[in-house]
């Protein structure tokens, strides 16, 4: 128990995810019957195809694939982030129906999961008051559970109540589904630097594990500015050479670094 670390993990994903997004794009345009068009597409290499669909922008075949990740390690204030992207599925561990009770003798020295900032780590009266701080928390959960429990009152009933005390730190595991289109656009969003440093982390993961299932589809997936000038203006985070280097995007391949600088 105490400080955790990041885990994501592609669990199921849609069979042949790239033979499917070509057998809906085709069939827009094949006067081919369903069993004739699924004979075409598994005879033939469909990479330049879908190539064309994502480049083109022609994206509503792509939704018809799905992946679904297992994250764990990450904190409720991360997760809260994450449920914000709509076009999705989740299933999220419940601080209800989980006691986070220590499990130690009477809680001493045990500490519920918890998440902490590059930051705080680095610097250490900061990590001191933040580690005082869960320990803290971690009594009064104990503390308020074992009162409740005199009462009569337990299991989830003292749980949901007991939570409340909890910080954002808190560490959560969850399931994901989304659709290819809607990876795409996550990714997009969810892997540039302005991004909050945690559900970066865990977009850039997801990304990796997509690419396993989808390399075609998801293989220029990424931030924004990877293949074009950064769209964020004033608040360009200055570092568009790292993020290319990151993605491992050849420098033939991008267009200029912007003229501006942060700050304007």
């Amino acid at each position: 128990m105490g400080e955790t670390k990041l885990k994501v993990v592609l669990l199921k994903h849609t069979p042949d995810p790239e033979a499917v997004v070509a057998m809906a794009a085709k069939l827009c345009y094949s006067a081919a019957n369903i069993d004739e068009l699924k004979k075409n597409i598994e005879a033939k290499d469909q990479k330049r195809f879908i190539e064309k669909l994502v480049k083109m922008g022609h994206l509503s075949p792509i939704e018809h694939i799905s992946l679904t990740f297992g994250i764990e390690g990450i904190s409720r204030a991360c997760s809260h982030q994450l449920v914000r992207h709509r076009l999705a599925s989740y299933s999220q561990q419940s601080q209800r129906y989980v006691s986070e009770k220590g499990q130690g003798s009477g809680g001493e020295g045990q500490t519920f999961e918890y998440v902490i900032p590059p930051s705080i780590t680095e610097d250490k009266e900061a990590r001191d008051a933040f580690e005082r701080l869960m320990a803290e928390a971690q009594k009064a959960y104990d503390l308020i559970v074992d009162r409740l429990n005199k009462k009569g009152i337990s299991g989830e009933a003292a749980n949901q109540d007991a939570r409340f005390v909890l910080p954002n730190a808190a560490e959560t595991k969850i399931v994901v589904t989304m659709n290819a289109r809607e990876l795409l656009h996550f990714f997009n969003v969810r892997c540039c630097e302005r991004a909050q440093w945690e559900i970066r982390e865990t977009a850039f993961q997801m990304l990796n594990e997509a690419k396993k299932a989808a390399p075609v589809i998801f293989s220029k997936a990424g931030p924004g500015c990877l293949y074009a000038q950064c769209t964020e203006g004033e608040f360009y985070c200055g570092k568009i050479k790292e993020v290319r280097e990151k993605f491992g995007v050849a420098k033939s391949n991008i267009s200029p670094i912007p003229p501006f600088t942060k700050g304007g």
